[in-house]
């Protein structure tokens, strides 16, 4: 999520003081992404990835028979942190294709599905001059109001539940907020502190994407569909609005559980990572969702407070939120398998870890990413199209420089590194034929 604590671009006037005080307590990776998705349930497979620590199409591949060559052999996240002696405690939001309760000791509120319900009210709204269709804060819409209170409320019901129980077993708990998923959702107190006057319209706001049936992120997309095309500026601050208020409102709960945390005498010896699935795009680039490759929509946050965490640092090499799984496992004292293809984060924050030199990023068949030393290749295949930006001076993306001579000398290597992460990673979609122009090495020869 595109938060002012956790994304180092600062454009956004956000209300997170619990974040904030979590970041000073701790350390903020402030480049950390999601890989993407195989379809437009991006969490499914983050979190997949995250349960398993298999990369993104190694997930996909495991995804049907996660039962028998995961949870069978007790592989799975939560499984491997209960074999290290801990009691494995999970509330809120799953979206894996395989049960969670022969995973966890304890559950709370479960959350199937990956979204709060809504209705079709909710969608290609609003028009500006037009009475809104929808409430965000109105509880009889349901969504985080089914159940009689807010989900984000009854999450931090379930943690003081696992806190406040007598097993004398360390305990790992997987607390996962639905929000700020949409329905975007929160009281109208929060929704107040965000008047339209205090959004700003992104940057890069464009009334439709020019590529967006290339990717995928045309009408057939729902997340597309919840603002009218084209974007007005009026739709878009009344959904980032939304989106603020949802975040704020997160955030208190956040600081309902750091202030349980601080009364308990484990809350000493407690680690703390605090991510997300994805960010959203809220109108970036005429988007919506978060199908899409750009950083607001890729990046993530992801802060570690514990003990021997230095306190208020930022480290920015390249990481991804599933590196909270075997940074985890390593904590409590477990060995990582080989075939986890996510990393250990405790060396990048002692200053001794060699850190990655790369972010990718997926989604389907349509779209391919790589960002390196401040360098980013957005590649759409079917459609031949390729998006070349500097983000060290260019950071809302905004000055393509692929029809450039600079472009194609940044997106040559770029591409080939590209394809070297595809061939570790598993990656089965071929961007050669696509981009013959890119396929060469640096000595000139084709790449094979």
């Amino acid at each position: 999520m595109a938060w002012k604590t956790v994304r180092s671009l600062g454009h956004e006037d956000i209300d997170t003081p619990n974040l904030d005080r979590l970041a000073a307590r701790g350390t903020t990776f402030t480049h950390a992404y999601n890989p993407g998705g195989w379809h437009g349930a991006i969490c499914v497979a983050s979190r997949t990835m995250l349960m398993t620590g298999r990369p993104l199409w190694q997930a996909k591949a495991a995804e049907p028979r996660l039962g028998p060559d995961f949870v069978e052999r007790g592989k799975m996240w939560p499984q491997q942190m209960a074999a290290q002696g801990y009691r494995t405690c999970f509330a809120g939001k799953w979206h894996i294709e395989t049960p969670h309760k022969p995973l966890f000791n304890q559950v709370g509120h479960f959350r199937k599905g990956g979204m709060a319900p809504d209705a079709q009210n909710a969608y290609f709204r609003p028009e500006e001059g037009k009475p809104d269709t929808w409430s965000a804060s109105d509880p009889k819409e349901g969504g985080f109001w089914t159940g009689g209170k807010h989900w984000s409320e009854v999450m931090v019901d379930d943690f003081t539940g696992f806190l406040g129980d007598p097993d004398p077993r360390p305990w790992f708990m997987y607390l996962a907020f639905n929000a700020p998923h949409d329905p975007r959702q929160s009281p109208q107190e929060v929704l107040d502190r965000y008047p339209l006057s205090r959004v700003k319209l992104p940057a890069n706001f464009l009334p439709l994407y020019p590529h967006r049936a290339a990717m995928g992120a045309d009408k057939g997309l729902r997340d597309e569909n919840l603002a009218p095309f084209p974007r007005t500026p009026y739709a878009v601050q009344t959904h980032r609005r939304e989106y603020y208020a949802a975040i704020t409102f997160l955030d208190t709960q956040v600081g309902r559980i750091l202030d349980e945390l601080e009364k308990s005498e484990a809350g000493k010896n407690t680690f703390i990572i605090f991510t997300a699935d994805h960010g959203l795009a809220c109108g970036e680039h005429g988007l919506m969702g978060k199908q899409n490759l750009y950083d607001a929509s890729v990046r993530v946050p992801f802060i570690v407070a514990g003990p021997g965490v230095p306190a208020g640092a930022k480290i920015d090499s390249p990481v991804y939120l599933q590196d909270a799984m075997p940074t985890t496992i390593k904590l409590a004292g477990g060995m990582v398998s080989a075939d986890v293809g996510f990393s250990d984060l405790k060396p990048l924050w002692e200053g001794k870890g060699q850190p990655r030199d790369a972010a990718i990023g997926a989604f389907r068949d349509l779209q391919r990413m790589i960002e390196k030393d401040g360098k980013k290749l957005i590649l759409y295949p079917q459609a031949k199209v390729m998006r070349v930006f500097d983000l060290k001076k260019d950071p809302d993306e905004m000055n393509d420089l692929a029809a450039t001579g600079e472009g194609k000398a940044l997106a040559v290597p770029l591409f080939q590194r590209l394809l070297e992460i595809q061939q570790e990673t598993g990656d089965p979609l071929d961007l050669r034929p696509s981009f013959p122009d890119l396929a060469v090495t640096v000595d000139g020869e084709k790449s094979r």
